[in-house]
């Protein structure tokens, strides 16, 4: 039979399944079943045996179409290659690939856990934007547009900040996927963040310093979390490492804060000297504390306090009561009379207001335990303990003239480098 479009659309179903082959001892045929579907078939011999593939179904598959795929399995056969047994390769890995939860998963067992403090951030964050809509299909599958239309839908409910966060994740989840050899290229590659972010530069001035350490005694917040942000502001440490802290970590007869490698960001033992004024601080802490080993306990009683808590309390007691919700304890409490302020802000003060001692900057940054991957810093393995300590103790002088509205004193301590 000669094959035309007109004469496979005019072939009709009978009682039993038949084929219908091409002139010419092509190969090529036609397999219509007794309901009428019509199926491209190749029939050829391999090593001496017959053996049949199927090319896809009419007229799903139009006939210049299959031509197509006739012409390269005819091509593969004069190669020495079984067609049939490819193409089942092929369809077989096809079935095993990953899909978006299978990568997802393996990124967070193989790469977030082991190396994130925030891997559970984005454990969440996958299982809220990114499973829902990708997570059946195969992750080699996912293309370059797919990114871009789940960002913009993220950005049109209202959240353009976390469509940039989302697309971080996607991004290190896919690289993690090329660099396992789980994919060739990754689909991100050139994708913007939707949205613009204003790095935050907030510095509180000596009097905000006092307004906000004077507001603090009656503001709208639990005892504990008042002196979470006091700490932040006294050491200049992490939020999360100083609501973390356990009472083991503290040597308070060497004055010192041992935060150990796997709650330290940078995975990295920091010292961290206490100022008369820390200490204080911290013993009021203690008197707070119960006896599960935190310093700041979680009211729960199930761990410690949450970061979120803390950042939600210091919004609400710089809300003025009359637009707090009613139902929350606090709800009465003068505000604190400052705005535009997050924890992490006091850490930011903390380090400016040690700089502007005349303490060096190098010091500054071993007191915020940030990495250096400076080549000096491999040979250079000297702790600055001492040096710590020294602009510590100066910042909590320092500091305690702010709150209590005394002038500087004129020496001013300086630390060398």
């Amino acid at each position: 039979m000669r094959l035309t479009d007109r004469s496979v659309k005019a072939l009709k179903p009978k009682a039993e399944r038949y084929e219908v082959w091409e002139d010419g001892r092509t190969g090529l045929g036609v397999r219509i079943s007794p309901a009428g579907r019509k199926s491209w078939i190749y029939m050829y011999r391999f090593s001496g045996k017959a053996r049949r593939m199927g090319l896809g179904t009419y007229p799903a598959i139009g006939l210049a179409s299959v031509r197509v795929k006739h012409a390269r399995a005819k091509e593969l056969l004069a190669k020495g290659t079984d067609p049939g047994a490819q193409q089942t390769e092929r369809k077989q890995a096809e079935r095993q690939a990953d899909t978006v939860a299978d990568l997802a998963e393996e990124y967070l067992e193989k790469w977030a856990r082991p190396r994130k403090r925030s891997a559970a951030e984005d454990e969440r964050i996958l299982n809220k934007d990114v499973l829902p809509a990708w997570g059946k299909r195969k992750a080699r599958d996912i293309r370059r547009r797919d990114v871009i239309l789940l960002l913009d839908g993220i950005v049109e409910r209202g959240a353009p900040i976390g469509a940039n966060r989302t697309l971080g994740i996607i991004r290190r989840m896919f690289n993690f996927a090329v660099a396992r050899d789980i994919l060739d290229a990754t689909p991100v590659a050139m994708v913007k963040a939707p949205a613009k972010e204003n790095r935050r530069d907030r510095i509180l001035s000596a009097d905000e310093m006092r307004t906000l350490w004077n507001g603090l005694e009656d503001a709208a917040m639990s005892p504990a979390i008042k002196l979470v942000l006091k700490l932040q502001l006294v050491t200049a440490q992490r939020k999360g490492e100083i609501i973390g802290a356990a009472f083991s970590e503290f040597d308070l007869e060497e004055k010192a804060w041992t935060i150990p490698a796997a709650r330290a960001k940078n995975g990295v033992t920091h010292n961290v000297p206490l100022s008369p004024l820390a200490l204080g601080l911290i013993e009021e802490a203690k008197s707070l504390a119960n006896e599960s080993g935190w310093l700041f306990p979680s009211p729960r009683g199930d761990g410690h306090i949450n970061p979120k808590a803390v950042n939600h309390a210091l919004w609400r007691a710089c809300m003025p009561p009359e637009k707090r919700p009613q139902a929350a304890r606090f709800s009465k409490t003068p505000a604190i009379g400052l705005t535009n302020i997050v924890p992490h802000d006091l850490r930011r003060t903390a380090a400016s207001g040690m700089t502007a001692l005349g303490i060096n900057r190098l010091v500054v940054s071993k007191i915020l335990n940030h990495v250096d991957n400076s080549v000096t810093a491999i040979y250079d393995r000297h702790g600055y303990d001492q040096e710590k300590r020294q602009a510590l103790e100066a910042w909590g002088r320092r500091l305690q003239e702010i709150i209590e509205g005394r002038k500087a004193d004129n020496v001013v301590p300086l630390v060398s480098a």
